[in-house]
This record gives C-alpha cells, structure tokens and sequence, in this order.
C-alpha cells in the first residue's frame, strides 16, 4: 500500500489532524511538509499532542461533555460536528452531554481513539481495530499528563 492511501493524518504522525500553529510541540519534525497540519516524528508525539489539547479544553475552559469538547475541537464552520459528536459519544458508549473525566487515563484514551478514528476513517482490512496498538495509546496518554508542553 503506498502513503497516497493513507490518511494524511496517519502520513503526518499527526492522528488528530492538528492545524499548524505557534505552538511549537514536543516531538514536533523539524521539516513540516505539510502546509495545513503538523508532522510529528513519530505517532506516540502526535497522540500526545491531541490528549493534551483536550486536556487543556478541560482545564482551562472546563469542557468535559463529548459535545462541548468536539464543538471546540471540531467547529462547525470547517465540520459537520453533529456527525462528530454523534460517532464519538457513540463509540464511547455516552450521550453527547454526559460528563467524561478525561483525568482518567482510560478516558482520556477511548477520547483520542474516537478522534482518530473519526478524523482517519477505519484502518484498512487486516489491521487492528483502531490505527494503532493500546500501548500507544496509553503512551501518548503518561506523556500528555505530565506538565510539559
């Protein structure tokens, strides 16, 4: 398979799909091809990124429903954020407007798998269920609650 088949996403490191910015991230590659979106160097650095994004959502601006969170993440001006909203509460097993505690490791990576598997589309036949292994995951997840940027 070759990366035209892959979701640019996947291709970038970056699962989230998060926007270039000033925000310079842990992990951030040096050369970032991509005009729209960040590149990381590997995929543990881009899900870190995307866990510690929505804990600052929690944090800093106390969104802690499916709704809220996916409304700043995902806004409806570039998003068909019902949809959104709708597939990631389902895949958590909530209502959009239940509270979820994304201090919770467990939480914090069921959150970001939902956003992966959103942004990303399924992984193709033959693969795990999601893009990546738990211990990825859970990776991700040490690495974004710890205090550094």
């Amino acid at each position: 398979m070759t990366d035209i088949f892959i979701p640019r996403g996947i291709r970038n490191n970056n699962p989230g799909n998060l926007r270039l910015s000033k925000t310079r991230w842990q992990g951030q590659a040096a050369e970032q091809p991509d005009p729209d979106f960040i590149t990381f160097m590997g995929p543990v650095f881009g899900l870190r990124a995307l866990m510690k994004t929505l804990l600052t959502y929690r944090l800093k601006y106390g969104l802690d429903t499916v709704r809220s969170l996916i409304n700043r993440y995902a806004p409806p001006v570039e998003n068909d954020t019902g949809s959104y909203i709708y597939n990631v509460a389902k895949r958590l097993g909530v209502k959009p407007d239940d509270e979820i505690d994304l201090c919770l490791q467990k939480t914090l990576v069921a959150l970001a798998a939902a956003i992966v598997c959103h942004e990303n589309g399924r992984p193709p036949q033959g693969r795990v269920a999601d893009w990546y292994d738990a211990s990825v995951y859970a990776q991700a997840a040490v690495l974004a609650q710890k205090e550094d940027a």
